[in-house]
């Protein structure tokens, strides 16, 4: 690969492929049931949640159908009959608020006959908010804290099922009693259902005094939750439900897409194109700049001594990291997982690779994520990525070097794609 733009080119195509794997119209046709005998309604929240609507309409014809689904801003897509309105994220908002007490509102007066369809996705948990024990402005700041704390997803949810009224199993006792088919597009490690979203719509295995215990672990100030919590684990105010209870009988879900969905069709896009490829774990967390070494150690394991693979190759992961915010730079756990590992690294002479978002917004910043290649450094200095890296701004250092991968909204979202191509 003489010419410096082909790995990129390669990247971008399978990156690509891996969001193209996880099209709401390509995942969830063949898991849509037979219209019921009573009505036909759909909810949902994510930020796949918009393309999720559109492929129910194209699916039972919009006549049939009623409901509201709550995205992204920027994230909506034009539908026919099912509303769309968007919201926060990451952090939650007024509007979302109102979505979710609309969403609620369709809820009333069902009965045995009627379906509800929840279509869930990742972002679903900051898009349905109905704080409990807290203001929406006290959710706001405690889910700030807990974005900037380093405390991984599933962390994060246990808080959160337990200060919402429809987080948690509660979104399932308010359809009781019509059916209820929750279809997932996850982007959660290993696909846990209760984290996906908070789990609106299946039992709660956690319980109060580990939400509790979350705020303790990462020093978060909020006493109004932390009175609630506390009343809880004292059993003054009932717990989420739980697995066993009657409610979720007539309750079933369906994992649609995943990480590893888009994983493999990104790698067979490059053993279509000569390129030998290795899925590594779709399953990856932690800190974004130790993981990052991790990975960076296993390439150089390929680089001097061909193994565990032979170059030419393609190594492929996914799941999701975190950052533990310490400067007040731009950036997102992608690109600084990027800037980590290049650093990590004595030389990029033959290393290209792009570490993205396959819902296309790495953090809070416009891009999907980044590209690194042999001419970042060129570009910009080793100790100018050292001091970027220090102050969480990698997004600025990779836009200065022309590296920033943008694809605008993907309407998907399964996680993290990182492809790293090994030459000879």
């Amino acid at each position: 690969m003489s010419n410096p733009e082909e790995p990129r080119t390669l990247l971008s195509g399978a990156f690509r492929q891996a969001v193209a794997a996880a099209q709401p119209a390509r995942v969830l046709v063949g898991a849509l049931p037979p219209e019921p005998a009573g009505r036909l309604i759909v909810i949902g929240a994510g930020k796949a949640a918009a393309a999720m609507a559109r492929a129910l309409e194209e699916h039972y014809g919009p006549e049939r159908l009623e409901g509201l689904v709550v995205t992204r801003y920027a994230h909506a897509l034009a539908t026919r009959k099912i509303r769309v309105l968007e919201a926060g994220h990451p952090l939650p908002d007024e509007a979302g608020r109102r979505a979710t007490a609309a969403i609620l509102g369709l809820l009333h007066d069902l009965d045995d006959d009627d379906l509800v369809l929840c279509l869930l996705s990742g972002g679903g948990s900051a898009l349905l908010t109905a704080p409990r024990g807290v203001t929406l402005e006290e959710k706001i700041d405690l889910t700030r804290q807990l974005l900037r704390s380093g405390a991984s997803i599933q962390e994060m949810n246990v808080v959160r099922k337990h200060l919402s009224e429809v987080k948690g199993g509660w979104l399932a006792a308010t359809a009781a009693p019509a059916r209820l088919l929750t279809l997932i597009i996850s982007d959660v490690v290993g696909d846990d259902q209760s984290s996906i979203a908070s789990g609106p719509t299946v039992p709660d295995p956690s319980t109060f005094a580990e939400a509790l215990a979350v705020l303790e672990r990462y020093r978060i100030t909020s006493p109004a939750a932390r009175h609630y919590l506390m009343e809880g684990v004292k059993g003054r105010v009932p717990e989420t439900p739980k697995p066993g209870q009657s409610l979720f009988r007539r309750a079933k879900t369906h994992l649609a897409a995943s990480n590893q969905t888009s994983l493999e069709a990104a790698a067979s896009y490059l053993r279509e194109q000569g390129v030998t490829s290795h899925i590594l774990s779709s399953f990856v967390t932690g800190e974004a700049s130790l993981v990052a070494a991790v990975h960076a150690a296993l390439i150089r394991q390929v680089l001097e001594y061909g193994q565990p693979f032979e170059p030419p190759c393609a190594l492929l992961s996914g799941g999701e990291t975190t950052v533990t915010v310490r400067g007040g730079g731009r950036g997102g756990r992608n690109s600084e997982f990027a800037l980590a590992l290049a650093l990590e690294l004595p030389s990029l002479e033959r290393v290209h690779a792009v570490v993205a978002d396959s819902d296309g917004v790495d953090g809070s910043e416009d891009n999907a994520g980044v590209f690194v290649s042999p001419r970042l450094f060129r570009q910009v200095s080793r100790r100018e990525a050292e001091r970027r890296l220090a102050g969480n701004d990698s997004y600025t250092l990779f836009q200065q070097a022309d590296h920033l991968l943008v694809t605008g909204p993907t309407h998907t979202n399964v996680n993290d794609i990182r492809i790293f191509l090994i030459t000879t």
